[in-house]
C-alpha cells in the first residue's frame, strides 16, 4: 500500500525535506524550456520547412511577433493550471499532469520542422510549461510553516539559481547542436530533459507537503472581501511590471536577431546569435548572493529596501540595457560592427533588473496571498509576463504589416526605453501607498495571516 502524503509542515526550522526535489525538477524543466527558447527564431528564420521538406522560412517581425505571441500564452496558460490546482486536482497532481503535457510538446517539436509541428509543439508547451508554473512557485512556499519561514528568501533563491543553471547549459549547449545536428536533436534534447524533470518530481511525492484543493471553499475565499482585496492590491502593481516583460522577453528575440549582424568574437571565442543569451544566467548566479550581501545592505544604509522599492529600482535599471542596444543599432545602420561585448554590458544591466523586479516579486507574490490562493495570485503575476509579451507581439506584427516602415533600427529600442521610463516613474506612486499583508501557512495545515506595514 502507498503511504499518505503529508499534508501540512513540519514544525522544524531546516529546509523542508521537499525542497531537493523541487529545486532538481526546476533545473532540469527549465534546460528543457530556455533549451527549446533560445534557438526559437534562430529556427523560425532559417530552419521552417514546408510539408515538402523545402525551405519556408519567416522574416525577422514575423518571427519576432510569433515568439512573443508564445511567450504570452505560456505566461496565460498560468491562470488555467491555477484554476485547476487550487479547485479540483491540487498542486502536486496538476504539476504530474501537465509535465507529461509539456514532454509531448517537445516530442512534436523534434519531430516535425513544418509550421504544423511548431505550432502543435508550442501550444502544448505553452500548455504545460504554463500550467505547472504557478503551482510549482507556490508548491515551493507550501513546504515552509512559521518555524521555517525565515528560510523562504533563501530558497527561493536557490530556486532562482537552479532556474538559471538549467538555463545557462541549454542556451549554450542548444544553438550548437541546432548548427552541427539540425533540429530534430535540438529539441531532441530538452524534450529528454522535460521527461528527466518529471520523473525527480514524481520520486519527490512522499517529501512534499500536498495542500489539498479548497473546492468550492476556493472561489468563497477569492471572491470574498479578503481575496478580491489582495487581489485587485497586486494587479496594480503587475500592471506596470507588464512592462518591464515586454522589454525583458526581447533577449530571446530582436537581441538574438541584432546579434546577427555584430561581430561575434569575444574572449577567443565566435558566439553563435542565440548562445549570447547564455550570459544573463551566469550573471543571475553570481548576482544573486552579490544582491542579497552587498546591494541591498547598502541600500539599506539610504533607505528602507522593501520589496516594492526593489522593484522601482529595477525597472529604472532596465532603461539603460535598452539605450545600449538602441545604440548598438545606430552604429549597426551606420556602417560599423561593435563587438557583443555591448550586449553583455546590456545585460548586465537587465540582469541586475531581473533580480530586483522578478525574485522580489516572485516572492511578494506568494506572501502578499491568501493562503488557498497562492497558485491563483502566482498566475496573475505571470500573466503581467503574458501582457508584457502581447503587447511587443502587438507592436512587431504592426511594424510586419507596414513593411517594416514603422520604428525602424534604433527608434524600435528607444520607444521600449522610453515606455520603460514612463511606468517607473507612474509606480513610484505605487511605492508610497501600498499596504503589505503577509500570509503563510501554518503548521497545523490551516492559514495564519499577519499584518506588516509597507
Amino acid at each position: 500500500m502507498s503511504r499518505p502524503y503529508r499534508t501540512a509542515p513540519e514544525a522544524s526550522s531546516r529546509v523542508p525535506g521537499g525542497i531537493p526535489y523541487i529545486v532538481s525538477n526546476e533545473a532540469a524543466e527549465r534546460f528543457s524550456y530556455y533549451g527549446m527558447r533560445t534557438i526559437l527564431v534562430i529556427f523560425m528564420t532559417a530552419h521552417l520547412a514546408d510539408s515538402s521538406g523545402n525551405a519556408a522560412p519567416m522574416s525577422e517581425a514575423e518571427a519576432t511577433g510569433y515568439f512573443h505571441l508564445f511567450a504570452s500564452a505560456v505566461y496565460f496558460f498560468p491562470l488555467i493550471g491555477a484554476l485547476v490546482s487550487d479547485v479540483f486536482l491540487g498542486k502536486y497532481r496538476t504539476i504530474l499532469v501537465l509535465s507529461i503535457v509539456y514532454c509531448f510538446g517537445h516530442l512534436a517539436l523534434a519531430l516535425d520542422d513544418t509550421r504544423l509541428g511548431l505550432a502543435v509543439g508550442l501550444t502544448l508547451i505553452a500548455v504545460g510549461s504554463g500550467g505547472i508554473k504557478p503551482c510549482v512557485s507556490a508548491h515551493v512556499g507550501d513546504q515552509f510553516g512559521a518555524t521555517s519561514s525565515h528560510l523562504i528568501s533563501r530558497v527561493f533563491g536557490w530556486f532562482y539559481f537552479a532556474i538559471n543553471l538549467g538555463a545557462f547549459i541549454s542556451t549554450l549547449l542548444t544553438p550548437w547542436l541546432l548548427q552541427a545536428y539540425g533540429p530534430h536533436l535540438a529539441f531532441g534534447v530538452p524534450g529528454i530533459l522535460m521527461f528527466i524533470a518529471t520523473l525527480a518530481f514524481w520520486l519527490g511525492r512522499y517529501s512534499f507537503v500536498h495542500i489539498t484543493p479548497a473546492g468550492s471553499g476556493f472561489l468563497r475565499e477569492a471572491f470574498g472581501r479578503e481575496g478580491l482585496g489582495a487581489m485587485a492590491r497586486l494587479l496594480v502593481i503587475y500592471v506596470f511590471v507588464a512592462v518591464f516583460w515586454a522589454l525583458y522577453d526581447q533577449t530571446g528575440s530582436s537581441w538574438v536577431l541584432q546579434a546577427r549582424h555584430m561581430d561575434r568574437v569575444f574572449l577567443g571565442f565566435e558566439w553563435l546569435p542565440s548562445q549570447v543569451q547564455a550570459v544573463n544566467p551566469v550573471m543571475i548566479m553570481a548576482f544573486i548572493p552579490l544582491f542579497s550581501y552587498a546591494v541591498y545592505p547598502a541600500m539599506a544604509r539610504v533607505f528602507e529596501p522593501t520589496p516594492l522599492r526593489k522593484i522601482l529600482a529595477g525597472m529604472l535599471t532596465a532603461v539603460p540595457a535598452f539605450l545600449i542596444v538602441a545604440w548598438v543599432e545606430m552604429r549597426l545602420q551606420a556602417g560599423f560592427a561593435p563587438n557583443i561585448a555591448w550586449h553583455f554590458l546590456a545585460y548586465a544591466f537587465l540582469t541586475a533588473a531581473e533580480v530586483m523586479v522578478s525574485i522580489t516579486c516572485l516572492e511578494f507574490s506568494y506572501t502578499q496571498a491568501p493562503t488557498r490562493m497562492k497558485s491563483l495570485v502566482m498566475a496573475l503575476f505571470m500573466m503581467s509576463i503574458s501582457m508584457g509579451n502581447i503587447f511587443t507581439a502587438t507592436v512587431n506584427f504592426a511594424i510586419e504589416s507596414t513593411q517594416g516602415e514603422a520604428l525602424q533600427g534604433p527608434a524600435y529600442f528607444l520607444f521600449f526605453a522610453g515606455l520603460m521610463l514612463a511606468a517607473a516613474l507612474g509606480f513610484s506612486v505605487i511605492v508610497r501607498f501600498y499596504k503589505e499583508r503577509t500570509y503563510l501557512q501554518d503548521e497545523a495545515g490551516g492559514g495564519r495571516a499577519d499584518a506588516a506595514p509597507a
